[in-house]
């Protein structure tokens, strides 16, 4: 892992520097949302407005880069992103500040494809797994780290806004000044939607839920702790623990995943999550009970995303694996899109509280149609299936076509070597630096 980070650390520093700035700027619009007295509707919206970007530029940035070249559209989009960071505070108007997150969502999907692709041409069939690993650390920690930027000056100010645009212009510096030339680009054509729901129901039902989830969380979890009268530092720790979360239980989940009948874990997950939540709910006037609600939240859902991932994987050949996780990325995607409309509604209709409501229903719907699936068809055997690759929501198609094709040579590697270790142990070995 060390070796990894030496060879592309001008890369890792300009994404970490990246992710500090994006991480800034969703709990920063929450809270100044609420000071410019913008009530949960109105900032669900805005907030949707940037996976609505993110979705569109996850289909259009690979075309552009086709066109262009990476260099001239990491540039491009680079500028605007810093643009609009500064415009937030020039602007504060829900209708200016959703076509901003409009802009910055298309955006920081192409920017996150060519910090892939240079990531994944610096990487070496012994380095792949190790690096992808380090991608998703460097992007959690980014995203944890800067939620104690909230509290070095008033939302209410310029200064927040001026940092963040002062963080990502800086960003470029080490990626354009380190990076050897780009590789070809290109991505394998999404599997039809048709085709993909009938090979694997639950896979597409629990992404597109799951995609409201992450919305929920990432970009209504600051608007949730300003609608609840929460401080500025209790809404950034709370904010913080939800990405802890995520980054800490997605090692022991994915090690269960490789281990059993992936359906039996998805719905247990999603049982837990679902419980919790309800616990969030009705005690959420207590903050060590929202603290470990937020933590739970985060980390169950986040690698219950790989974990739909790699159960979809098991019922398809080798060669389809990575045309159906784009599938499977743009139903999240979908998801991501209605989920804060539906919280925001809630919340303004019924209380702040009823966000978690919102969760709980996501979960416990999913658990419910796992445990339903799987009395229509046998799962595979433990086995047979694949390995358990780790990525994030903010995946574009690059990282996961990465992910999903260093699943196939470690599951590869294993029937070579006859090994009785797991096929997603690998993985679990190079994540831990063992």
């Amino acid at each position: 892992m060390v070796a990894v980070f030496l060879n592309s650390w001008a890369l890792f520093l300009g994404l970490l520097l990246l992710m500090l700035g994006n991480g800034i700027q969703g709990t920063l619009l929450g809270v100044r949302g609420a000071i410019e007295g913008f009530d949960a509707t109105t900032m669900s919206w805005v907030m949707s407005a940037y996976f609505a970007g993110f979705l569109a530029g996850s289909r259009l940035a690979p075309k552009m880069i086709q066109n262009v070249g990476h260099v001239r559209v990491f540039a491009a989009l680079g500028s605007l992103i810093s643009a609009a960071f500064i415009l937030y505070a020039a602007f504060p108007n829900p209708f200016a500040w959703a076509a901003m997150r409009l802009i910055v969502g298309f955006c920081f999907s192409g920017v996150y494809v060519v910090c892939e692709s240079w990531l994944n041409g610096a990487a070496t069939n012994e380095t792949r797994g190790k690096t992808l690993s380090l991608y998703v650390i460097v992007q959690m920690a980014g995203v944890v780290s800067a939620q104690a930027f909230i509290n070095f000056a008033d939302p209410a100010d310029y200064a927040l806004f001026v940092l963040i645009s002062v963080l990502v212009s800086i960003s470029f510096a080490p990626i354009l000044l380190s990076a050897t030339p780009a590789p070809v680009f290109q991505t394998t054509k999404p599997m039809t939607l048709r085709k993909l729901v009938e090979t694997s129901p639950l896979g597409s039902f629990g992404m597109f839920f799951l995609g409201g989830m992450f919305a929920a969380m990432f970009g209504m979890s600051a608007v949730y702790g300003a609608e609840k009268g929460l401080s500025i530092s209790d809404i950034s720790l709370f904010v913080a623990v939800i990405y802890s979360g995520g980054l800490l239980l997605q090692y022991p989940i994915g090690w269960l995943s490789d281990r059993m009948d992936r359906r039996q874990l998805i719905a247990h997950v999603c049982l837990a999550g679902g419980v919790v939540m309800v616990v969030g709910l009705l005690f959420s006037s207590d903050f060590y009970v929202l603290m470990v609600a937020g933590f739970v939240m985060g980390g169950l859902s986040n690698p219950l995303y790989s974990l739909l991932i790699a159960y979809t994987a098991d019922y398809l050949e080798s060669d389809d694996m990575a045309a159906a996780s784009g599938g499977l990325m743009f139903i999240n995607g979908c998801g991501a899109v209605l989920g804060p409309f539906i919280v925001g509604t809630l919340m303004t209709q019924f209380g702040p509280d009823y966000y978690f409501a919102f969760m709980a229903f996501c979960f416990g719907a999913v658990a419910i149609y796992a445990y339903y699936r799987m009395s229509q068809r046998a799962a595979p055997s433990v086995d047979e299936t694949g390995a358990y690759a780790y990525v994030t929501p903010q995946a574009t198609p690059v990282v996961m076509e990465v992910a999903q094709e260093y699943a196939i040579e470690l599951a590869e590697e294993d029937l070579d070597d006859g090994s009785d270790d797991r096929p997603g142990q690998g993985l679990a070995d190079e994540e831990t630096g063992d």
